[in-house]
């Protein structure tokens, strides 16, 4: 298995924030934007370490920062990204990594799928950049004129984003031989040298916080302009048994509830509700009940699986409430315990959990005691 590290660049003062502490250290979903962006890499599977370049004088900041990741020792940088980029890669060739990702640390909202899209191709000797497309109209416009010259042709023109991918070896060369050239990113050094270098689908969420302006307008969209919200619907029918399992809870009861799992109808609909939310099918196409490998497992590792993927996409769970529909058994003494069982699943405050019983008045197949139902609602940021 090749070796990838990943090498993220925060040695910036981020001069267009004003004075004060530079844009990296700024606190977004009450983290430093650096610790967001380091977790990200830290946390895909292909990454085999991480190592943070930082200016001189932002050591004490770096260490909150990073308190409890571990990533490599840090190193400093230089007069500008193109001198630090260099500094970070010669630091981690006793490493001897195959290849690197270069990575700018105010990205924080790079996802797992970019990240992949860049590793792809990258056994292929060649550099790997991110790119989405030009969407507004570009006009030519001659210097000190304000007189359209002529339109550009939109459809050839891409914008590059981070994490850039290359051979390690290929790109510290080109990084000592362009040293003295003034280069826009760690491709263009690339392509200098005669590297050919390759484009792969980037992400119009992988924003860089440049301003003041992005961090607020980042804050905001996390603060709820962007919430998402999935329901989740469940039945499972009574058998032979002397408990049922709701929301991970044994409850005694004079029957079972039928599943090819343990049957917990508020956990399969709770799933359900956070794949919604997020796009992300449901429980039969993650685990399908003809696979062997489920029968008779914790409904919990569902709900877990559905909350990584929120996290994967970079997403927040902000709440979750729960309906469990029967005549019987009666769940008020065990909703406290149920709460909390979520609340850990899920990685969220017990405020953030709402678990209810009622019944339909005897009414239908739940009214006739003959299985249990369940609703589940989910709103997520992402």
């Amino acid at each position: 298995m090749q070796k990838i590290i990943a090498l993220i660049v925060a040695a910036g003062r981020g001069s267009r924030f004003g004075e004060g502490t530079p844009k990296q250290y700024h606190l977004l979903r009450g983290k430093m934007i650096l610790t967001h962006t380091v977790e990200i890499f830290l946390s895909h599977p292909e990454i085999a370490a991480v190592k943070v370049v930082i200016h001189p004088d932002d050591v004490e900041l770096y260490k909150e920062a990073v308190k409890g990741l571990e990533v490599l020792p840090h190193c400093f940088g230089g007069k500008d990204r193109q001198e630090s980029v260099r500094f970070g890669l010669e630091a981690i060739e006793k490493e001897k990594p195959d290849f690197v990702l270069i990575h700018d640390a105010v990205r924080p909202f790079v996802s797992h799928q970019v990240i992949s899209n860049v590793i792809a191709p990258l056994g292929n000797k060649q550099g790997v950049v991110p790119v989405i497309p030009v969407t507004d109209t570009i006009k030519k416009v001659a210097v000190g004129s304000s007189s359209v010259a002529y339109t550009i042709d939109r459809s050839v023109l891409w914008r590059a984003q981070t994490p850039q991918g290359f051979v390690y070896k290929d790109i510290l060369i080109s990084s000592k031989k362009t040293r003295k050239m003034k280069m826009t990113d760690d491709a263009a050094a690339a392509e200098a040298c005669g590297i050919k270098v390759v484009t792969v689908s980037g992400s119009t969420t992988n924003i860089k916080i440049t301003t003041l302006e992005d961090l607020e307008m980042a804050n905001r969209v996390d603060m709820g302009a962007l919430a998402r919200v999935g329901a989740g619907f469940d039945v499972h029918a009574f058998t032979e048994g002397k408990e049922v399992t709701l929301c991970g809870v044994k409850i005694p009861y004079k029957k079972a509830l039928l599943g090819h799992s343990d049957a917990d109808v508020a956990l399969h609909a709770l799933a359900d509700a956070i794949y919604g939310a997020i796009g992300g099918g449901d429980i039969g196409m993650h685990f399908p009940p003809s696979d062997e490998q489920w029968k008779d497992a914790d409904s919990s590792i569902f709900v877990k699986h559905a909350a990584d993927m929120v996290r994967e996409k970079k997403g927040q769970i902000i709440n979750a409430d729960i309906t469990i529909i029967c005549e019987e058994p009666k769940i008020g003494e065990y909703r406290a315990e149920m709460v909390g069982k979520v609340s850990l699943m899920l990685g969220i405050p017990e405020t953030s959990v709402n678990v209810k019983g009622t019944t339909t008045e005897g009414l239908g197949f739940t009214g006739r005691g003959e299985g249990i139902a369940a609703k589940a609602v989910v709103s997520v940021l992402i």
